[in-house]
């Protein structure tokens, strides 16, 4: 594992220096899952939810949530997105939903935390738009699937440690 980037030589936290870097192309795809009893989903399906449109909600709170994740993560870089999409699927075999985001941009950084971070929200917003029907949901398995630009270059989930 490479040192960490966000400590300098004392061990003090800083922001890193990009402005050398070259802007490139660069894209991450994130994805999370909420966990739910079967009727819960049912509520969704059917259009039943009494907070109303529960999958457009969650999937513009989680765009909403990647233009804000530098105000939320310390240390991130305030970045211009290309590109913010967020998919919330319904599964009936988790049961539950799948929560997909894609973050592109053209710049000297990575855009892993955008995607991440607009998976998350997007989770909490299903949570908090279903609570009353069902507190006992599970946000789980919110994970970097894949990304690519950079030094670094590509990577997918399952090729190993990200660089």
């Amino acid at each position: 594992m490479s040192a960490l980037t966000h400590l300098d030589d004392a061990g003090r936290v800083h922001m890193v220096d990009v402005g050398d870097k070259a802007p490139t192309s660069r894209r991450a795809v994130a994805e999370g899952r909420v966990i739910c009893a079967p009727a819960t989903l049912a509520l969704v399906r059917d259009g039943r939810a009494p907070k109303g449109a529960v999958v457009t909600t969650a999937e513009l709170a989680g765009i909403m949530g990647a233009k804000r994740t530098a105000d939320l993560i310390p240390l991130c870089h305030p970045l211009g997105l290309d590109k913010v999409s967020v998919t919330v699927s319904l599964d009936e075999s988790l049961p539950g939903f799948i929560v997909t985001a894609e973050a592109r941009v053209s710049g000297p950084t990575g855009v892993e935390m955008e995607a991440l971070t607009a998976v998350s929200v997007a989770c909490l917003t299903l949570y908090d738009m279903l609570k009353a029907a069902d507190r006992g949901m599970v946000v789980s398995q919110i994970r970097l699937l894949s990304k690519s630009g950079g030094r670094s270059g590509e990577w997918t989930l399952g090729d190993g440690p990200a660089t």
